[in-house]
């Protein structure tokens, strides 16, 4: 018998966070190792959400795709920018055009994978809020085509973006990237269906992933994925779930950048009192993400007092120079000239300021695109300020009378943190995993690298490499 196109309909869970250890919550999941089979899956350094993804999607390294973190310096522009969205910053074939060599109909949904817009494929969900011009910000999503839109939010509701992001990150946003996930799958029939599960992102940086709330968190994501992969499965789809990375137990944060301000190498710029990172006149600035960091060093000269500096700072494990770089696939012209990685229990922060009362009003806010590194706190509540939620809800209530307003949030105290990413896993009971719904390719380990081949190879097409090569 001849296989139709849709014999060999795919469905790749990114469920965000998976580890052998959480999978024990989560029996849904797991049973889709029982039913086919159960990988470790070795991530990518770093291993965070845009580097990882990246690799899964183009069988490459961040030295050939060109995303080396989730956000970078960007020298053209002389700017530090977090969490891009467009799918040309990403080189490298990706996994739809690969699979369109082979078969030109190849149709493909990208459910909240990062990088979407712009992506060559079918349909497009991705997290995007309207900026209107008086300042204000509003959930919404982008779709492709623009109809999608209308159908998702008719049925789903507006995305809810305040609950992907911030201190009421959880479950909703989550509950609707699921009814999105399903109801593209079952009124446009794609080949490929790509699915972002953010959910366990969330708990295991606010109180560990070793905590009650993860395991819970853990539980409850199970119960909302067994209904959806049970749908896959008797649509006749092979699902595969993996995970970008673990998040482990972190008690150390790391202040980098203040570390290179003492030492007279990064320079600030002062407005309305307020401190700004000034990156085109810092001899040496670091973009922190999770426990990672790029250090960016403007003149050659100063990389071995950099270096030095970065190898005696407590919490700091290996500073990469550009061998270390080309040995982890990170020699890239977007990287640093330095990558410092830290050590199991510690996270970089990215404050450069030496006094919180001259933090920028953004220190103190969820602001992912203007803050010139990650900040974990953001999922946290600054209980320093009295009444914090209940003055979270009165500010939100006037920005929708038109009033202005300052949300005043995220505290500047980082030791609320308890849980990071970013280096490579010590135990691979935290690290992450591979699960597949087929037996017939199992394996007990498989590169980041080798996934998009292992992905073409389940979808009946001609893979890239060999994914049987670990």
């Amino acid at each position: 018998m001849t296989e139709t196109p849709h014999t060999n309909r795919l469905v790749v869970l990114d469920i965000v966070g998976l580890t052998p250890t959480l999978l024990k919550h989560m029996p849904a999941v797991a049973a889709l190792g029982d039913r086919g089979f159960r990988a470790r899956l070795g991530t990518t350094l770093p291993a965070v959400t845009c580097t990882a993804q990246s690799t899964f999607l183009t069988g490459e390294l961040p030295s050939t795709h060109g995303a080396v973190a989730n956000g970078w310096y960007f020298r053209d522009l002389g700017d530090v920018l977090l969490w891009r969205q467009h799918n040309a910053l990403v080189g490298g074939e990706k996994i739809w055009d690969a699979a369109r060599k082979v078969r030109p109909g190849y149709k493909v949904a990208n459910i909240c994978w990062w990088y979407a817009m712009g992506a060559d494929v079918d349909w497009t969900v991705t997290p995007r809020p309207v900026y209107y011009s008086d300042g204000r910000k509003e959930p919404d999503c982008y779709t492709w085509p623009p109809s999608l839109h209308d159908e998702l939010t008719d049925r789903l509701g507006p995305f809810p973006l305040f609950t992907y992001w911030g201190p009421n990150a959880g479950m909703p946003s989550t509950q609707w990237i699921l009814g999105a996930a399903r109801q593209v799958f079952d009124e446009h029939d794609p080949d490929l269906t790509l699915v972002y599960i953010p959910q366990m992102d969330y708990e295991p940086q606010r109180s560990g992933p070793d905590s009650a709330a993860t395991a819970r968190a853990a539980r409850r994501l199970d119960d909302a994925l067994r209904p959806l992969i049970d749908h896959f499965l008797d649509a006749g789809a092979t699902v595969v779930a993996l995970s970008e990375y673990g998040i482990t137990p972190v008690s150390r944060p790391v202040d980098i950048n203040r570390a290179l301000r003492r030492a007279g190498l990064l320079e600030v710029h002062t407005q309305d009192g307020m401190e700004y990172l000034d990156p085109w006149t810092s001899r040496a600035f670091a973009v922190a993400d999770h426990q990672i960091a790029h250090v960016y060093v403007r003149d050659p000269r100063d990389e071995a007092e950099v270096a030095k500096i970065l190898g005696e700072l407590d919490g700091v494990d290996q500073v990469l120079d550009a061998a270390g770089k080309a040995e982890h696939g990170l020699d890239h012209e977007r990287s640093g000239e330095l990558v410092a990685v830290a050590e199991s229990d510690a996270w970089f922060t990215y404050y450069y300021w030496l006094d919180d009362d001259r933090a920028p009003d953004f220190a103190r806010q969820v602001e992912i695109h203007r803050k010139p590194g990650y900040d974990p706190a953001e999922l946290l509540y600054d209980e320093t300020v009295p009444a914090v939620k209940l003055r979270a809800v009165g500010q939100v209530a006037r920005k929708k009378l038109g009033f202005r307003y300052r949300l005043r949030t995220v505290p500047l105290d980082p030791s609320g943190v308890r849980g990071s990413h970013g280096r490579l896993p010590d135990d691979p009971e935290h690290g992450p995993v591979l699960l597949c719904s087929r037996p017939e390719h199992g394996r007990d380990a498989i590169l980041a690298t080798d996934v998009k081949s292992l992905l073409l190879t389940l979808a009946g097409l001609p893979s890239t490499g060999d994914a049987d090569h670990v």
